[in-house]
């Protein structure tokens, strides 16, 4: 019995049956605006008849060097990062912008650097990445670098010549503490975000926080500290924990050291929607009544604080908007196309029922 292997067809195959050029057949598949309807038609049915399936990919960005993807870069792993309904929308808006495209986006977890390990995005099979949150000096951005990989900045790092979009942190967390004040608190505690790369968790001085590696908990924490010392409250008046996750779960150890000090504030300002969740949780466990006793003010405005009970007064920051316009900015360094001035959006509070008079 012959063991000779049927030869795969090839796109030399296609032209030769329809009587074009190989290019004609190629623009079939990769250009289809090239040629008519009908001749289209003709190279298609062709190669359905000889079973040939269109262009081999790896073949393809083998000869021009170019994917078409996109390497969607994590600050930390995967189930980690996909606990946060932030992420989830934003990363949602994002795929949405490039798909009509057909771009793939191929994701790739971060872990105690703040970011991918470096030899993951020198392999990666990707024509421009996208840094979502992403530490300071983490070892991925090297790479890029090294690269020579098109970058966008999703909130962070701030990487200059990047393209790059976030929002207005610093005015959104100081309209929180406004707010507060406003209700007449005068005990406050932060909540914040991590401030290293490595999960730790406890708390922190005002110092070691303004040293955090991510630039929108900076941004944050001077948003809440500059308002509340405008309002003659000291930073060092001000606990602050530093919670250890960014999932509910993961944060309510720090959330418990936060609300069993004494005194104990009465008002929280926290640095996302998930660990204003996980301080209301923990003050239902403490048998405190929010806002009775505890007001708390998230930061994102993710669905979750829309269904939380009671609802979540929060800041929010416009997460379609944010992965649309960094799906957009992709595109266009995948075009060739320059780098436009980083984009900034507002951020504004919303005031539900998390929040009451002192």
């Amino acid at each position: 019995m012959s063991t000779t292997r049927r030869r795969r067809p090839t796109l030399d195959d296609v032209a030769e049956a329809v009587g074009v050029s190989r290019a004609t057949v190629s623009n079939a598949y990769n250009r289809p605006d090239q040629l008519s309807a009908h001749l289209r038609e003709d190279v298609l049915r062709a190669a359905k008849q000889l079973g040939y399936t269109g262009p081999n990919p790896t073949a393809r960005s083998l000869a021009t060097s170019r994917t078409g993807a996109i390497a969607f870069m994590l600050d930390a792993s995967l189930s980690a990062a996909f606990s946060d309904p932030a992420l989830s929308v934003t990363l949602d808006a994002l795929a949405t912008a490039v798909d009509p495209d057909g771009h793939a986006l191929l994701l790739l977890p971060g872990g105690d650097d703040g970011g991918p390990r470096a030899d993951r995005v020198l392999a990666a099979q990707a024509d421009v990445a996208v840094a979502y949150s992403l530490a300071d000096g983490a070892s991925a951005l090297t790479a890029v670098r090294d690269r020579g990989l098109p970058l966008v900045v999703i909130d962070q790092p701030l990487v200059p010549g990047a393209a790059r979009v976030g929002c207005d942190d610093r005015g959104g967390a100081a309209a929180a503490a406004r707010h507060l004040l406003d209700l007449g608190h005068r005990r406050f505690g932060i909540f914040s975000a991590q401030c290293l790369s490595a999960p730790r968790g406890g708390e922190l001085s005002a110092r070691n926080a303004a040293d955090s590696r991510y630039n929108d908990t900076r941004e944050r924490l001077t948003g809440y500290l500059d308002t509340l010392a405008e309002a003659g409250i000291s930073p060092g008046d001000v606990p602050i924990w530093e919670a250890s996750g960014m999932s509910v779960q993961g944060a309510m150890p720090s959330a418990f050291g936060l609300l069993e000090r004494d005194p104990r504030p009465t008002a929280l300002l926290c640095m996302s929607d998930q660990l204003a969740l996980a301080a209301i949780a923990v003050a239902r466990q403490l048998g405190l009544d929010v806002p009775g006793q505890l007001s708390v003010v998230g930061f994102d405005d993710a669905p979750p604080a829309r269904w939380s009970e009671p609802p979540l007064t929060t800041v929010r920051q416009d997460l379609v908007a944010k992965g649309r316009i960094a799906g957009e900015l992709a595109l266009q360094l995948l075009d060739g196309r320059r780098a436009p001035e980083p984009t900034r959006l507002p951020a504004e509070l919303v005031i539900r029922a998390t929040t009451a008079r002192a």
